[in-house]
């Protein structure tokens, strides 16, 4: 594949957003798995333009850092984007080769507890690009915490004993004192990966507040702590095949948010339908316009009118229920839960550990435990991650007003807003 494919450019002058052109063949799925990748890195998309004649794709799109986002690896971001493109000889379509088994890894971290610790380990691992799959946090009762993460290796990073040993000798130097011993180890799946500790069964109450997926007329469920947001439009998705005779238009408005364009995406490729021309400006008034030119994978226009309902459906869950953030009483303790969809691969929505750890970090609450499960509901699978809160901080965790605060933070953050 030509060096080419991936091309990243700096912005005219300071400010300006970085221009990220993707030049490949074309496959379904492929504008999810770039706007999957550009999300990983902690990359808002300011606008785009993505075009395709069925075979080859030309996609870019204009980016630029969040503002709680380290220093990107321009470098690193490259080579992942151009590990997504299909590989051709000739210009003839290869079928993607096996991927091999990504690495596990368990990191058992004993430390001092104190605030934004976790959200500072989530930090090190983003940087250092590992995915985290399981989290078991827990608080002994004298104050010291233990950490217990599966994490993968997608790079081959740790493939060598040395550089596993120079990682935890890295995470110790950046958490300094509060650091009392930390360790890593190559773990194969079976007992010790399959049955990580985890947390006990969500309540019924519990699991009909994150799963549900019914549209009210209001949606106050989504909003009603952001009333700045409220004051937008709805969100809005039509389907049009007058306009074109090969293509069905999707025409799209919603409230604005970081990663409203990886849902549009994804949500595309769990209905098994293709883009073949979408263009967005940036967001005007904290509002979204997008029209998407779509076919069916076979590259037929969508004409049933229960198929156009169904998806019209979709991506209306998907953009009303992007993510769903409940805080709730577990026994004499406060626990936040933060639900997201998985994609079709198995893989979750980039950054969320993170950006959660974050807005907890600068609400200066401590986490008394956590953890990240896999959950079924309503006919697909969820990413499910839990936190218990501990009750000497700032705010009174028996009251609503102070446990809806932290809810807004937290939904903000994951949000962009």
């Amino acid at each position: 594949m030509p060096d080419d494919s991936v091309v990243i450019q700096n912005g005219n002058k300071p400010g300006d957003p970085y221009m990220i052109t993707v030049n490949c063949l074309d496959k379904l799925g492929l504008g999810c798995e770039i706007c999957r990748i550009i999300l990983d890195f902690g990359l808002n998309i300011k606008k785009g333009d993505v075009s395709t004649d069925g075979r080859w794709c030309y996609v870019v799109m204009w980016v630029f850092p969040q503002s709680s986002t380290p220093i990107v690896t321009w470098a690193k971001l490259k080579d992942r984007l151009w590990s997504v493109c299909p590989p051709y000889s000739n210009l003839i379509y290869l079928p993607s080769p096996k991927t091999p088994a990504t690495s596990s890894y368990l990191m058992t971290l004993y430390c001092i507890g104190r605030t934004g610790l976790l959200h500072d380990v989530t930090q090190f691992l983003c940087e250092c690009e590992l995915y985290i799959e399981r989290v078991k946090v827990m608080t002994t009762p004298d104050d010291r915490v233990l950490d217990v993460f599966i994490i993968k290796d997608h790079l081959e990073l740790l493939n060598i004993k040395e550089k596993q040993e120079e990682l935890c000798e890295q995470l110790r130097a950046v958490l300094g004192e509060s650091c009392i011993s930390c360790e890593l180890k190559l773990v194969a799946p079976g007992p010790l990966y399959e049955n990580l500790p985890c947390f006990s069964a969500l309540s019924p109450s519990v699991t009909n507040e994150l799963f549900r997926c019914e549209l009210s007329e209001n949606e106050t469920h989504l909003q009603e702590l952001s009333p700045d947001v409220m004051k937008l439009k709805k969100s809005i998705v039509t389907i049009d095949n007058a306009l074109s005779s090969a293509h069905t238009l999707i025409q799209i408005s919603c409230v604005d948010y970081k990663s409203f364009l990886y849902d549009i995406t994804r949500a595309l490729k769990g209905c098994n339908v293709q883009i073949t021309y979408a263009r967005f400006s940036a967001a005007n008034k904290g509002q979204r316009e997008l029209d998407v030119f779509v076919q069916h994978k076979n590259g037929e226009k969508i004409l049933d009118p229960e198929k156009q309902a169904s998806l019209c459906y979709c991506l209306k869950v998907e953009l009303l229920h992007p993510l769903r953030v409940v805080i709730s009483n577990r026994g004499p303790d406060t626990e936040l839960l933060v639900a997201n969809p998985l994609e079709l691969s198995g893989m979750g929505r980039p950054r969320v550990f993170y950006d959660v750890t974050f807005a907890l970090k600068t609400l200066g609450i401590c986490i008394f435990s956590a953890e990240i499960e896999t959950h079924s509901a309503v006919n697909r699978e969820w990413e499910v991650f839990r936190f218990l809160l501990d009750e000497n901080c700032n705010f009174d965790l028996s009251t609503m007003v102070d446990k809806n605060h932290i809810v807004d933070r937290v939904r903000r953050t994951l949000m962009g807003w």
